[in-house]
C-alpha cells in the first residue's frame, strides 16, 4: 500500500508539473520598436508554446496615462514564437504599453513598457541622396540669339524718306517785276525836281506879292477918290 501511495504522489507531482510547463505565462511575450523601411512597426512575439489564443492590444502613453490604442490583435504562440505587427509612425522615445489576454491564464502588461529608439525612421528623402549630374565631355555651344518674333498686325519699319529735289519753281529766284526796276536816270530827275522843297517858299513869296499889289491898288483908287471931291 506504501508504494502505491508513493507512485500516485509522483504522478500526480508530474503531471502538475507538465501542466505548469503548458500553462501560458506573460514572461511568453515581448515587444519591439522597429522600421520597416521608412514606417514605424510595433512587433509583439508570442513563444507560448501551447498555443492559446491571446488578445494583444497597444497603447500609446502620455504622461503615465493612455492617450489612444494603436491597435489590437489575436495570436497563437509557438515553441519557435509567432510575431504580429502593429502600424504606427511612433516618434523617438515615445512610451507605449502593450496589453495581453489569454483566457484566464494571463490578463496584464508587458513589463517594463515599450520605449521607442532615439532615432526615427528615416524618409525617403534622406535615403535616397539627389544625383549629382556628370560634367558633359564636350562643352555646348552657346545658343544663339533668337530673332524677334513679329507680332501680327505691328507695323514693318519704313525705310527714310530721301531728300525731295528742289524743283525749278523753287531752286530759281523769283523774277522781279517790272514795279521793282529802277526808272531812267532822266525820269528820276524830273521827278526829284517836282517834288523839291523850294516851291513852297516860291509860292508864299508870290502870295505876298500879289497881296502887296492889291493893297497898294486900294490905296491908289482911294487917294484918287478923294482928289474928285
Amino acid at each position: 500500500m506504501r508504494i502505491l501511495g508513493v507512485a500516485s504522489a509522483s504522478a500526480a507531482l508530474t503531471l502538475g508539473l507538465a501542466g505548469n510547463a503548458l500553462a501560458c505565462n506573460i514572461s511568453e511575450f515581448s515587444a519591439v520598436a522597429k522600421c520597416d523601411g521608412t514606417k514605424g512597426v510595433i512587433s509583439v512575439t508570442d513563444k507560448d508554446p501551447s498555443g492559446v489564443k491571446a488578445t494583444v492590444s497597444v497603447f500609446l502613453q502620455s504622461n503615465g496615462a493612455d492617450e489612444k490604442r494603436v491597435g489590437e490583435q489575436v495570436v497563437e504562440g509557438t515553441r519557435e514564437g509567432v510575431t504580429i505587427d502593429f502600424s504606427e509612425d511612433w516618434k523617438p522615445n515615445t512610451t507605449y504599453r502593450i496589453h495581453v489576454k489569454a483566457g484566464n491564464q494571463v490578463d496584464e502588461d508587458i513589463k517594463p513598457n515599450l520605449v521607442t529608439p532615439s532615432e526615427a525612421c528615416e524618409s525617403p528623402e534622406a535615403s535616397t541622396p539627389p544625383a549629382t549630374p556628370e560634367p558633359s565631355e564636350e562643352p555646348s555651344s552657346p545658343s544663339e540669339p533668337s530673332e524677334p518674333s513679329e507680332e501680327p498686325g505691328s507695323p514693318e519699319p519704313s525705310e527714310p524718306s530721301k531728300p525731295s529735289e528742289p524743283s525749278d519753281s523753287e531752286s530759281s529766284p523769283a523774277a522781279s517785276t517790272g514795279e521793282n526796276n529802277p526808272s531812267p536816270a532822266g525820269e528820276s530827275n524830273l521827278a526829284e525836281t517836282g517834288s523839291s522843297s523850294n516851291t513852297g517858299a516860291i509860292a508864299g513869296i508870290a502870295a505876298a506879292l500879289v497881296a502887296a499889289g492889291a493893297g497898294v491898288m486900294f490905296a491908289l483908287r482911294r487917294r484918287g477918290a478923294s482928289n474928285n471931291r
